[in-house]
């Protein structure tokens, strides 16, 4: 996958917040031409404890929805560059994750992001960051909520959602995906509808809270995480 991406990372935190903003402005919200055939799933893990993190695996893995097998898995180990600041966390992982993407031969159809899309303080979470700067559609499925509220009452079965709002402001879905299990937290991260963003995220989960995509993105920067980590132990004894 050819990915042409010219991007000044910023320095320091009012720099980040500035262009926030500013790439906000960028999202687009539209529908797909069609329903997508190849979900990209990128995750990442961090290697250490919260505060001693140095480096950082980006994944990506593409998911066939029609044959639910992986077609793809790419992966980068890089350094920590930014620090962790809670609604700045695309500044710490987006460039690693586009390094991972960078990699692929397919051509993802859709983008599914660990993190939140526009359900985000300043409307610009991971998901839309990569969104905007592919230009690509993509989707924001997190495990815990950032911002808003969720208005209405959530449903048991698999497929119930409620929206979440701020200020007035519909910004995403907390839809359940499994009955009876914690939902997860979906939004528009850049070209697509929520709608849409909602039916697919439903379309790849089968037996788990996560879609199956997301989940085996996250086992498979988990897995090359801890192996680096157990190989360090074992250099230093």
């Amino acid at each position: 996958m050819k990915i042409e991406v010219e991007y000044s990372w910023p320095k320091d935190v009012s720099e980040a917040i500035s262009l926030q903003n500013y790439l906000a402005s960028k999202v687009r919200h539209c529908s797909l031409a069609s329903f997508p055939k190849l979900i990209a799933a990128c995750d990442v893990a961090f290697i250490g404890a919260l505060g001693r993190q140095k480096h950082l695996v980006a994944g990506v893995i593409v998911y066939d929805i029609s044959s639910c097998q992986v077609i793809e898995r790419r992966s980068v180990i890089a350094d920590v560059s930014f620090p962790y600041i809670s609604g700045l966390l695309s500044f710490r992982e987006a460039p690693s994750v586009l390094d991972a993407l960078k990699l692929l031969e397919s051509h993802p159809d859709v983008f599914l992001i660990d993190g939140q899309g526009i359900a985000h303080p300043r409307r610009f979470g991971l998901a839309s960051h990569i969104g905007v700067l592919l230009d690509m559609a993509t989707i924001g499925c997190a495990k815990s909520r950032l911002t808003g509220v969720v208005c209405g009452e959530l449903g048991a079965e698999k497929g119930s959602f409620a929206y979440l709002e701020d200020k007035g402001e519909k910004i995403g879905a907390v839809l359940r995906t499994r009955r009876n299990v914690k939902p997860v937290y979906v939004s528009v991260g850049n070209k697509i509808t929520l709608a849409e963003a909602i039916d697919v995220v439903l379309a790849c989960t089968k037996k788990y809270r996560l879609p199956d995509p997301a989940r085996m993105a996250h086992n498979y920067v988990t897995s090359i995480a801890k192996g680096l980590l157990e190989a360090d132990k074992d250099y230093r004894r």
